[in-house]
């Protein structure tokens, strides 16, 4: 990050020089910014983005924000330090580094923060990105995600937030200080060149971090739902040559008691989940390599090519290059 700019971002502004003298909250933005419900503040769009579609700050540190919603998505970035924050009633903690995405209408507050504390919010309104495109995205290559969010136990208990583990991923952090550098710097061109960079950021996010479903919907699964999760995960890491045999060695079940639990949880065969991974697999490569057809096939660990291509029509209902076509 450039140097003058980090200068100017770990400054003490003249609200934290007040919040750190009496410990009370001072309001940051006007009372045009927000309205009142239940007791609650609503940011409103229509003063963060009169001119722009992205707006980036600083959060003031030294005493608590209280708890409020806001009607655009809002990403807050870890510069340096931590913060406590509770979110829909949950007591979270975000370390240097790491990323919080907070959905439209979610609900949050923000402890104190101390002066090695640096908190950077991204609020923005491109109604291309929410929590549903990204855990698309996930579903979309994955039977874990495909598993949690469509199970009847998960029902309606995901959370309105997604903390992205992000703080030892070098290239979400180059990206992050470029969104945070364009923007303070405001030179020609700084909005458009963020806009741009912010589905990239989302995407590797996904590609590459770990993030934390509600601890309430993992709670709430009995044990042979667990023994579902855990095969599903097995097949995502291992599914170039994995058999039911392998499955059942390695996660310590009787491989008949596995098939019968995998069957009833998921409605799927273990060789039908095996190689639907393969088809996922096998699909993120043609949408986003140039790959050959026949090296993805055997890459994925498919012996037999006319029966790939069997099931891949059957998902996609068109062929490979087609869809390669219409992706590119």
């Amino acid at each position: 990050m450039d140097e003058g700019i980090k200068a100017r971002i770990f400054r003490m502004n003249s609200r934290e020089k007040i919040q750190k003298e009496t410990g009370g909250f001072i309001m940051d933005y006007p009372k045009k910014s927000f309205s009142k419900k239940d007791g609650t503040m609503n940011l409103l769009n229509e003063y963060f983005f009169r001119n722009k579609d992205i707006y980036v700050s600083k959060h003031n540190r030294f005493a608590d924000y209280p708890y409020h919603s806001h009607q655009f998505l809002e990403l807050n970035y870890m510069l340096r330090g931590e913060c406590h924050q509770t979110i829909e009633g949950n007591l979270e903690v975000l370390n240097k580094g790491e990323l919080l995405l907070l959905d439209s209408g979610c609900h949050h507050s923000i402890g104190a923060m101390g002066e090695e504390d640096i908190l950077i919010n991204i609020l923005f309104r491109d109604k291309n990105i929410n929590l549903e495109w990204l855990t698309g995205i996930k579903k979309k290559n994955s039977l874990v995600y495909d598993f949690l969010l469509n199970s009847s136990v998960s029902g309606n208990h995901m959370k309105k937030y997604i903390i992205f583990k992000s703080a030892n991923i070098p290239h979400i952090q180059q990206i992050l200080d470029q969104i945070i550098t364009e923007y303070f710097r405001d030179e020609e061109f700084s909005t458009k060149i963020i806009t741009l960079y912010l589905p990239i950021l989302f995407t590797e996010l996904v590609r590459k971090c770990d993030t934390y479903l509600s601890d309430e919907v993992r709670s709430l699964y009995r044990e042979t739902d667990n023994v579902a999760l855990n095969t599903l995960q097995l097949i995502e890491k291992e599914y170039r040559d994995m058999t039911l045999t392998k499955a059942a060695d390695s996660l310590g079940y009787n491989k008949n008691y596995l098939s019968n639990v995998i069957k009833k949880k998921t409605g799927s065969t273990f060789t039908e989940l095996v190689n639907k991974q393969k088809i996922l697999a096998a699909n993120l490569l043609i949408e986003t390599t140039n790959i050959p057809i026949n090296d993805i096939i055997e890459q994925v660990g498919f012996q037999n090519k006319t029966y790939f291509y069997s099931l891949y029509k059957d998902k996609y209902k068109t062929l490979p290059l087609e869809r390669r076509k219409e992706t590119n």
